[in-house]
């Protein structure tokens, strides 16, 4: 009693939509085991006369029905925890937006203080170099004044240095006529000493 073909075809279909249905049980995510399960192909005929429908096709649905499921719910799931996070996302930012407001005043302030005190110092700095201006222009004025009180000086000390130079000419000039005057007067005095006193014999 050799079973025909056909239904021997139709046992290692279920048999292979069976091992299918256990591989894809070893998933681990859902959309990954309806996927497995959408392309399991079940048996086509009742295994017994009972059967009104084929027992692997309904198990198929239920299996499907059951991965449907399990996706829904981790939907659901999903959806919660992205509206739970969207609304601490919302405070997060509304209290990264009173954090943001603080520091850029707290900013602010720093860049207020920051151009007062380079105010400040741009006035000392003028003060500075204008109190610098002045004492240089009074040094000018004072190394000026020397200057002229230089040259004067140097004018009196050539003036006085011609004087000298011209009273000593005169003074020599007057020494050396005392001394022709003397000289002369000595060779006049032996002339006449000879001239009177004879040399004795």
């Amino acid at each position: 009693s050799k079973p025909a073909p056909e239904l021997l075809n139709e046992y290692s279909r279920k048999v292979d939509f069976l091992k299918g249905l256990l591989e894809a049980e070893k998933l681990s995510l859902s959309t990954e085991k309806a996927l497995a399960n959408q392309f399991l192909a079940p048996g086509r005929t009742p295994t017994t006369t009972k059967e009104r429908t084929p027992a692997t096709k309904t198990v198929h649905l239920q299996t499907k029905a059951r991965c449907t499921g399990k996706m829904r719910s981790e939907l659901l799931g999903t959806v919660c925890s992205a509206a739970v996070s969207l609304l601490g996302l919302a405070s997060d930012e509304k209290q990264s937006a009173v954090e943001l407001d603080a520091v850029l005043q707290r900013h602010q302030d720093m860049q207020e203080k920051l151009a007062e005190e380079m105010l400040s110092l741009a006035r000392s700095l003028k003060n500075n170099t204008l109190a610098a201006q002045n004492v240089i222009k009074q040094d000018n004025q004072t190394l000026s004044h020397s200057l002229r009180m230089a040259d004067q000086n140097f004018e009196k000390l050539k003036d006085e240095s011609d004087r000298l130079e011209q009273h000593a000419k005169k003074s020599v000039n007057w020494l050396l006529w005392i001394m022709l005057i003397v000289v002369c007067f000595i060779f006049i005095s032996m002339i006449l000493f000879i001239r009177i006193f004879p040399k004795l014999k």
